[in-house]
């Protein structure tokens, strides 16, 4: 008996004396850019999300919205997908909270080589993406995926469900379309699908409350664009029109 209070005694004080487990990180924002780097996706393309989200990342209004904010900090990962199966995670969870941190991000960004050159599983992306969020060591409210690409899905499963699947664990996607001006010879509606790419990724990729479109044709569009959609995202931003607007 003596034994056996000794043991009870010594658990309870170990109890006593164990810290709490460390609540995580608040950010405002955990947001996943998620980036197609598919065979459709030749060097220029490539080169195009690359510089521009690094570009966008360090730029000085994307910091001031991060700062409006009340944790005054959000969390970012950048992934890169093409077929089914082909993700990877090329930057981990980062907190961005002021330009240091944001242009380290956009540094490491341009230094990644290239991962895949495969088919174009969008709802393989997602999926990932909607993984990513569960191991984040942050915490936030909002949580968004970054999707973009310049091509319809044709590997996987339907990518309508990975939406939905998403959009029930309440995250929000957005998506970020580069236009192709020549269709590919050997699948022209792959780049150039019926009524355009932004009307397909509206259709069937974004969907949450004020979740966007943008097209971004060259560099300095591209750049702009992501500029404009990290804001409205950080800045939670809801078009007044509809859920599922193309900015230009």
């Amino acid at each position: 008996m003596r034994r056996f209070c000794a043991v009870i005694l010594t658990a309870l004080l170990a109890a006593a004396f164990t810290p709490p487990a460390r609540a995580a990180e608040k950010v405002d924002l955990l947001l996943v850019l998620a980036a197609d780097v598919s065979r459709s996706v030749n060097g220029v393309k490539f080169k195009l999300q690359r510089e521009g989200y690094a570009a966008a990342i360090a730029d000085g209004r994307v910091i001031d919205a991060i700062r409006s904010g009340r944790n005054q900090r959000i969390a970012v990962m950048f992934m890169e997908w093409s077929g089914y199966g082909n993700q990877k995670v090329v930057i981990d969870w980062t907190v961005i909270d002021g330009p240091k941190a944001a242009q380290g991000f956009a540094d490491l960004l341009l230094e990644s080589p290239r991962v895949f050159a495969d088919r174009t599983s969008i709802s393989g992306g997602i999926d990932a993406a909607i993984a990513q969020f569960a191991r984040a060591p942050f915490f936030a409210e909002r949580q968004t995926i970054d999707v973009s690409g310049d091509g319809t899905n044709n590997s996987g499963r339907d990518v309508a469900q990975s939406r939905d699947e998403a959009l029930r664990l309440g995250i929000t996607i957005n998506g970020l379309v580069i236009l192709s001006d020549t269709p590919l010879p050997w699948n022209p509606e792959h780049t150039n699908p019926p009524g355009g790419l932004a009307k397909y990724y509206r259709d069937n990729v974004t969907g949450g409350p004020g979740s966007f479109v943008i097209e971004a044709k060259d560099f300095n569009s591209f750049g702009e664009a992501i500029v404009k959609k990290m804001i409205a995202e950080i800045a939670d931003a809801t078009p007044a029109a509809s859920g599922r607007t193309a900015i230009r």
